[in-house]
């Protein structure tokens, strides 16, 4: 149910110039093409465009049809435009894309209500509508994106204009694919492009000229064509072979030892020198425009003339050593790949239609972090609350955090005359409106409604929502069951559950919950900030236990495994000075209280209630390495996953307990050490910043591994 794998229907609009086939495709044609295959969405991505032939590139093609100069009143871009509009009348695009023709955006921006996503692949300065710099305003004022085939093409559209509003663009770089293998070469020198002054194609005639007369053995290729004033190149060795399709010219460079580059004019990119050096030609390029961004494995000119490519072809036939190893660097690092833009290309999208294009940033989201506060309970449970350590961590990662404390806010609204919980969710529901979260998590409450959580949805259809419960899930522990209720309460509502204990425990208690990933307890560098080990302190062993956090006193007739444990185990331990709490009539203690002992013991027992569990511990685990006590956990937790016998205390049972108590008590060395060694690993694997990140990738359906 993630939203994040929802459709969105899209239309991409190409220059009506620009031909959509095999035959006479060209760059922003083949970017389209390219994108298209690898994207998400293709299935309801459709190409829209105005194209001689029916060899198109892509099934989802659709033509529009236009008759040049029908009207002197009618431009043939607003004929164009106009017969766009009819085409998708019955059809609810939520993305319109718009190649390289800011005057367009400018048309369909006032006759249709939709996301517009503008692409330049062309220097702004030189299109009509993004000349001056009111027009250029203008499209960052309608445009909801703008993409860019390179931070040249970028610099240029912000001359003149505020830094500050790139924040709406995007870099986006046209790609190749990674060619498998690197194809024996036959000595040819190749060109490719328009065969005019601009493209340096007279500096290429005489360089190549004086090549070929010199080295017999060589051969000399152009591909491309030009209609109008062009030079000529007149060599028994050269052969110009015309405009060929695109994998024809990739088949080219597969085969050919040298490619050259040498444009006069600034190339908003220069796609050709990406696909030489990817397949493997030794590149020679100028430093125009956007070339340099290509490859970083290329033979850059220092002077743009006929000598200076001249010497630079020469170079490369040489020097063959120099040679291959700039054609085996450029085809193991490509720089732009198709598979990987086209996810860039479509995060932009999703971002767009699931109102990410306010909140999400260079990945920084806005998030709602509910959970109890405890302004109840006076804050006396900052030290082992997961929901404060899930903000810092949050935070400190780069993201905005909207605390709501969900008990707090119905007990302070709770009057004869109004219904608090009600109330409630009128508050949550306008605070989602106001905030726009990207993402929402919660953890420990029943108060959510489940119609509050469908109505936040409709308000944001890619919102990401995740729950997340400590409490303990185990056959033996009869609260468990009432824990699982409250669990699946919301389970098939959000998105991601998160739970402490290991989920394959669900499977043994035939409990269903999908898309469930166990966390750890994480530790917090403002919280579990002391080193004990580095202290003196005057007790031994530490031990607190809670008879509920909400009750913060002594249950007299409370009994549970956990106690009839420390009765035998204090019998073992006569010589020990015990510092035990919730434990024989001594009360259990919170906040300062708690830290203030915890510091003056010198080992601590992590003893959770029901028993033991993979990998399931109370939040007190945290307290105890994390604030450096040597710590001792049953070997039935499997917690040994993480930790090894240098970094923590496993036991068998109560007897083994008792004589590594007695041993490390008497060895301060070895307790020292390890004590040492278990805060620094659990702070290596499981601190707010990584136990965060861990949850906000699983949540946005993100590969990662907590460990």
């Amino acid at each position: 149910m993630n939203s994040l794998n929802q459709k969105i229907k899209i239309a991409t609009i190409l220059p009506y110039k620009e031909n959509y086939t095999y035959s006479s495709a060209q760059a922003a044609a083949i970017w389209v093409c390219d994108f298209y295959k690898y994207s998400k969405y293709n299935k309801d991505n459709f190409i829209f465009g105005n194209t001689q032939g029916k060899d198109y590139l892509t099934k989802n093609y659709i033509n529009v049809p236009i008759q040049f100069k029908k009207s002197k009143f009618v431009s043939t871009t607003r004929e164009y435009c106009q017969n766009f509009i009819k085409k998708i009348k019955n059809d609810n695009f939520e993305i319109i894309e718009i190649h390289n023709r800011p005057q367009i955006l400018n048309i369909l921006k006032k006759e249709i209500k939709t996301k517009f996503i503008l692409y330049f692949h062309n220097d702004p300065l030189s299109m009509k509508g993004s000349k001056t710099s009111s027009e250029r305003l203008n499209l960052l004022n309608i445009a909801d994106k703008i993409i860019f085939v390179s931070q040249w093409t970028q610099k240029r559209f912000f001359n003149d204009l505020d830094k500050k509003l790139i924040d709406k663009t995007e870099v986006v770089y046209p790609s190749i694919h990674k060619s498998k293998k690197i194809y024996k070469k036959n000595k040819n020198i190749i060109f490719v492009g328009k065969l005019n002054k601009s493209k340096g194609y007279d500096i290429y005639k005489e360089a190549i000229i004086k090549i070929l007369d010199e080295y017999k053995n060589w051969k000399a290729y152009s591909i491309g064509d030009e209609d109008r004033d062009r030079p000529y190149i007149n060599h028994p060795r050269h052969n110009e072979l015309g405009f060929l399709e695109h994998r024809n010219v990739l088949k080219f460079l597969d085969k050919s030892e040298i490619a050259v580059v040498p444009s006069r004019w600034e190339e908003p990119f220069g796609r050709t020198a990406l696909e030489s050096s990817s397949r493997a030609c030794a590149t020679i390029i100028s430093n125009r425009g956007g070339l340099p961004e290509t490859t970083d494995y290329s033979l850059v000119l220092k002077n743009l003339d006929s000598e200076t490519l001249y010497k630079s072809i020469k170079k490369l036939i040489t020097n063959s050593r120099f040679r291959k190893n700039l054609q085996f660097n450029g085809f193991k690092n490509v720089k732009h790949t198709i598979k990987s833009n086209a996810k860039i290309i479509d995060e932009i999208r999703s971002k767009l239609i699931h109102n990410f294009n306010l909140n999400f940033i260079k990945k920084k989201l806005r998030i709602i972090n509910l959970y109890n506060t405890g302004q109840k309970l006076n804050h006396r449970l900052y030290n082992i609350s997961i929901g404060k350590k899930f903000t810092n961590g949050l935070i400190r990662n780069g993201h905005d955090v909207l605390e709501i404390s969900d008990r707090d806010f119905i007990r302070q609204n709770r009057f004869l005359t109004i219904n608090s919980n009600q109330k409630f969710q009128d508050y949550l529901i306008e605070t989602f409106k106001n905030y726009n979260p990207d993402l929402f998590l919660f953890g420990h409450t029943k108060n959510i409604e489940p119609n509050s959580i469908r109505t936040i949805r409709e308000q944001n259809k890619n919102l990401v929502i995740s729950q997340w419960n400590e409490d303990p899930i185990m056959p033996s522990l009869s609260y468990s069951k009432k824990n699982l209720k409250n669990i699946s309460l919301y389970s098939d509502l959000v998105d991601h559950n998160f739970i402490t204990t290991d989920p394959e425990i669900l499977k043994k208690q035939k409990f269903k919950i999908k898309n469930v990933s166990f966390f750890f307890i994480p530790v917090d560098k403002n919280i579990e900030c002391f080193d004990v080990f580095s202290l003196n302190p005057s007790m031994d062993l530490f031990y607190a236990m809670s008879h509920g956090v909400n009750r913060a006193s002594l249950k007299t007739d409370k009994i549970d495994n956990r106690i009839i444990f420390l009765n035998k185990l204090t019998e073992k331990l006569k010589d020990i000075n015990c510092d035990f709490y919730g434990f024989k009539n001594k009360e259990p203690i919170w906040g300062n209280n708690f830290y203030q002992a915890l510091v003056n013991s010198k080992m601590g027992l992590n003893l959770s209630r029901g028993l033991p569990t993979k990998y399931y511990s109370s939040n007190r685990i945290a307290s105890l390495i994390g604030n450096g006590l040597l710590t001792f956990i049953d070997k039935k937790t499997q917690l040994g996953d993480f930790f090894n016998n240098n970094e923590i205390i496993l036991y068998d049972n109560i007897n083994d307990l008792s004589e590594k108590i007695k041993f490390y008590k008497n060895n301060s060395k070895i307790r020292i050490k390890i004590a040492r060694n278990g805060k620094k690993k659990y702070f290596k694997l499981f601190n707010e910043l990584k136990i965060t990140k861990y949850i906000v990738d699983k949540s946005l359906g993100t590969n990662s591994k907590l460990f």
